[in-house]
């Protein structure tokens, strides 16, 4: 029955069709307070809806709110690790909402949020393993953020260390992996083709141009990415529904950079 349950939230996160997923993380409120294009949430949720994302990914304060957007159908991540930008250590992340909420609130999945390299890294791996233990039983999808940082970690885009993390989380039973992108097709090949669960990238800072959003969501797709979970590059931009409207169209039909940034225009 679990396994039921997890192919029926799988498909409230993975398009139906193409398999893959555009995913808009809005949990900075938390990591950084109420950032440019995260004042209005339920405006901020609404727009990227409308541009067809396929989930937002969310802290449990702001479902309760109803920061779901205006009706809209969209699917839901609650996300269940913590850390501020003010704490003594950013990269400790912390368990502050537990699976049995999540699905009370409604959640299609849940997010773990791991730092591999960091000095809690032993914490954050043992939470990892016991909520993958718990979304097993419940049949609740688990995406699991994984990250090199750390003092070990040269280059936290580097493919020796992305590929490793990536592996990690599948190993420990997450169904999508979030992970950096690499800089180039051939060495994110790697990463996916290691990697036995579906792989997204994260889109990290906000970018200089368009331009250089979309031909990292090209190359990352066009290497075996299965999409991808990326925030301020899109709630940030200054039209967010044409700008997820141009992701998804990378993510889901195959169109070139060239035709999205037609969308845009």
């Amino acid at each position: 029955m679990s396994d039921m349950g997890k192919s029926v939230r799988m498909e409230r996160i993975l398009d139906r069709k193409s398999g893959n997923t555009v995913i808009v993380p809005m949990d900075h409120g938390v990591s950084s307070g109420p950032i440019e294009g995260l004042i209005d949430m339920k405006r901020a949720i609404d727009s990227v809806a409308e541009g067809g994302a396929d989930a937002v990914l969310l802290h449990k304060g702001s479902v309760r709110a109803g920061h779901r957007g205006y009706g809209r159908d969209i699917g839901l991540i609650v996300h269940l690790s913590a850390s501020t930008s003010l704490g003594p250590d950013p990269l400790n992340k912390v368990r502050v909402t537990t699976v049995d909420e999540a699905i009370k609130l409604g959640a299609d999945a849940v997010s773990v949020h791991v730092n591999i390299g960091a000095e809690n890294e032993p914490e954050m791996l043992r939470e990892l393993g016991e909520t993958a233990q718990i979304c097993e039983e419940w049949g609740m999808p688990l995406l699991a953020m994984m990250y090199p940082r750390g003092r070990k970690v040269t280059e936290e885009h580097d493919v020796k260390f992305v590929k490793h993390v990536a592996r990690l989380g599948a190993e420990l039973c997450a169904d999508i992996i979030k992970t950096n992108y690499t800089g180039t097709p051939e060495s994110f090949r790697e990463v996916v083709e290691g990697t036995p669960v579906p792989v997204v990238i994260a889109g990290g800072p906000k970018m200089e141009t368009d331009k250089e959003v979309l031909e990292m969501i090209k190359e990352a797709m066009d290497a075996g990415g299965r999409g991808v979970s990326i925030g301020r590059n899109i709630f940030q931009h200054r039209t967010p529904t044409k700008m997820t409207r141009a992701v998804a169209g990378i993510v889901h039909k195959n169109i070139s950079v060239k035709e999205a940034l037609e969308i845009l225009e």
